[in-house]
């Protein structure tokens, strides 16, 4: 076999959409869990220096926030892991396995594998489709309260018509009704609309949200080459078709 026909046969093996729904995958956990992490942390800095003044008004987001930290280190391992099998397992169900170890043939325990695979990867997209919703929550309350503050740089001429203007906390469910201040308006939220830890905290939201975005894209892509490798491996021995997703 020349060099040429050994390349081709290792291309030929490549299941493709498995790589690529790995790459979006690793690329989504990433922007997801490395900035949402982030973004956690600088939304309870914000909420203590401006929003509460008393640590029992935000003690409880405070865990909240902690929790879900803890959470996003277990998923950031969990699809690490679980993508490193379904590449595998996308390998495996290419016409390379089958060049190397012979003629294939799908057994029983291998189709209930791959349809496992099928069930929890459908499972997990529908699950992230539930996260992707809720971390466009985030973006909503800074993207208000940014259209608020883009309101109030037009009206600074006029100083005492920007003092109706406030963002309320306690609205959005991030403090209780009776924190004190709870809010920030005029000129206090003019100020922290030009600090730096407001426009880094909205843009790490943002990233997070497009993370859990091309998760979910990534999880689809998985859902359908597991699928196409499920349905050909029933059929592998007799007809000798190559899955190549």
């Amino acid at each position: 076999m020349g060099c040429y026909d050994c390349c081709m046969r290792c291309l030929g093996g490549i299941p493709y959409c498995s790589l690529v729904a790995t790459l979006l995958c690793f690329s989504g956990i990433a922007l997801f869990c490395g900035c949402g992490h982030q973004a956690l942390t600088e939304t309870e800095r914000l909420i203590e220096a401006y929003f509460a003044r008393n640590l029992q008004d935000y003690i409880t987001l405070a865990y909240i926030i902690q929790y879900f930290q803890y959470v996003i280190y277990g998923l950031a391992s969990f699809f690490f892991l679980y993508c490193i099998v379904l590449l595998a397992e996308g390998f495996y169900t290419t016409s390379a396995a089958r060049q190397t170890f012979g003629e294939f043939r799908s057994t029983m325990c291998g189709r209930c594998l791959s349809s496992s695979f099928i069930a929890v990867t459908y499972a997990l997209a529908v699950l992230w489709l539930l996260v992707f919703a809720f971390s466009a929550l985030p973006v909503y309350f800074f993207y208000n309260m940014d259209a608020t503050c883009r309101t109030i740089d037009a009206l600074t001429e006029t100083p005492a018509s920007i003092n109706p203007l406030c963002v309320d906390a306690r609205q959005y469910g991030l403090l209780p009704w009776n924190a004190v201040p709870g809010k920030a308006c005029g000129i206090t939220l003019s100020n922290i609309c030009r600090t730096r830890e407001y426009r880094m905290t909205y843009d790490l939201y943002v990233a997070a949200f497009a993370g859990a975005g091309v998760t979910v894209l990534a999880l689809l892509t998985y859902t359908v080459s597991t699928t196409y490798n499920f349905a050909v491996l029933r059929y592998l021995g007799r007809k000798g078709m190559s899955p190549r997703c």
